[in-house]
């Protein structure tokens, strides 16, 4: 007989994950960003000016993937693309002013999550650290 859904991790991971979203749209639309572009945003508060390859590889995702939200950041005043002096064939990004006070503003997304999951921001930061090293355990069977 089948593993009932609810006691499969990866449906619960699957599950959770478009909980998040949910909760994160209406205010990612106030905002004026996708999710995605949410992501690009947080991983250049991380470290700006990184390329295009560089913010796949620390979303877990594509270079194709990347370049369309990017696009449309750009299009938004969100962040600006330059090419590299050195090698003209790589891509920078860098937050402008207004990605800058976009990057701030979105920090209200953590906070709702841990308000509306009913646990505290100990209990949120040893499940993130769980998932993580999970991922991490995974990727390494990958190579």
């Amino acid at each position: 007989m089948p593993v009932p859904l609810d006691n499969q991790l990866c449906f619960s991971l699957y599950a959770a994950s478009l909980a998040i979203n949910r909760t994160y749209k209406p205010m990612l639309d106030a905002m004026g960003i996708t999710y995605p572009q949410y992501l690009v945003l947080s991983a250049l508060g991380e470290e700006d000016g990184m390329t295009i390859g560089a913010i796949a590889e620390r979303l877990a995702l594509e270079s194709s993937t990347i370049t369309p939200p990017v696009k449309r950041m750009e299009q938004a005043g969100l962040v600006e693309r330059r090419r590299s002096k050195a090698d003209e064939r790589q891509v920078h990004v860098w937050l402008t002013d207004a990605g800058h006070a976009l990057l701030v503003q979105s920090n209200c997304l953590g906070e709702t999550l841990v308000e509306r999951s009913g646990m505290t921001p100990q209990q949120m930061e040893a499940l993130n650290r769980q998932v993580r090293a999970l991922r991490g355990a995974l990727a390494e069977e990958e190579i």
